[in-house]
Formats: C-alpha cells, sequence, structure tokens
C-alpha cells in the first residue's frame, strides 16, 4: 500500500523554481490539470540538462515517459510561482521512478505530488526499445535517491 500521507519539503533533494503563466489557469482559476505534468516534465529534464552538462535529447539511449500520476492536495494557479521539489524513488538498469512536488507560497506541504516514469529506449535502433540507461544519467540521478 502506498504512503498517502502528505509530502513536505524536506522530502525532495532538488529545487526549481517555474514562473506561472496566465495560461496555466483553467476556467476555474486554478492551474490546469495537463500543466501540472508539463511542470513534473520541465522539472525532471531539466534537471536531467543541467546534471549532465548534455542536451539529454541527442543521446543514443533516451529517456521516455512511460507512466505519470498526480495527487492533487490543493489548489494553486497563477500568478504566483511553483516550487517543484525533486526526488528518485528508485533507479533500475533501465528506467528510474521520480517524485516531484509542487509547492506554492511558504508552507511545508505539497499542493501536489506527481510520479513520473523514465524508461530508457534506444533512440537510433527501433528493433532494440529498452536498454540500459547512460551512465551520465545513473550518475546525474544517484544523488536524488531516497
Amino acid at each position: 500500500m502506498p504512503d498517502r500521507s502528505t509530502p513536505t519539503r524536506s522530502d525532495y533533494v532538488h529545487w526549481r523554481t517555474i514562473t506561472t503563466r496566465w495560461r496555466d489557469d483553467d476556467a476555474y482559476g486554478h492551474l490546469n490539470n495537463a500543466t501540472y505534468y508539463e511542470y513534473f516534465d520541465t522539472a525532471v529534464n531539466a534537471y536531467l540538462f543541467e546534471a549532465t552538462g548534455t542536451n539529454v535529447r541527442l543521446l543514443p539511449r533516451i529517456g521516455v515517459v512511460a507512466e505519470t500520476s498526480c495527487r492533487y492536495l490543493r489548489e494553486i494557479g497563477f500568478p504566483e510561482p511553483v516550487e517543484t521539489g525533486l526526488v528518485v524513488e528508485r533507479i533500475g538498469t533501465s528506467s528510474v521512478i521520480y517524485r516531484i512536488g509542487l509547492f506554492q507560497g511558504p508552507g511545508e506541504e505539497a499542493a501536489a505530488e506527481g510520479r513520473f516514469v523514465h524508461v530508457y529506449v534506444d533512440n537510433t535502433d527501433p528493433a532494440r526499445p529498452v536498454v540500459p540507461m547512460p551512465e551520465a544519467i545513473r550518475t546525474a540521478v544517484t544523488p536524488l535517491l531516497r
């Protein structure tokens, strides 16, 4: 059974601030569901670009999203920035499981938490779809493991 407690800032290792935009909110005035997933994607991939020092899109083995989920805990939206906390839950041979917390304002509890699974595939040979992750990625994500 997964832990259903509300995550707090202390549960995450790496931080990034994302500026919200007017268009991020839906007709009800809170962050659109799809935008949460954009923030998760940005938190993970921006970290990988910075931590590896390379454009991860150009690696011969790339991470593709195999699974995502989100627990919505409270509303957030424009115009306040969103802080993303990032942690790695598991590192496998060809996959990484990330958890991303979204925080807005001074509180310690996350407004949402996402789960994001990257599976590594061969970027040059579609006949061999799942491959071990590049060592540069493994090196980059290991410090995030909790």
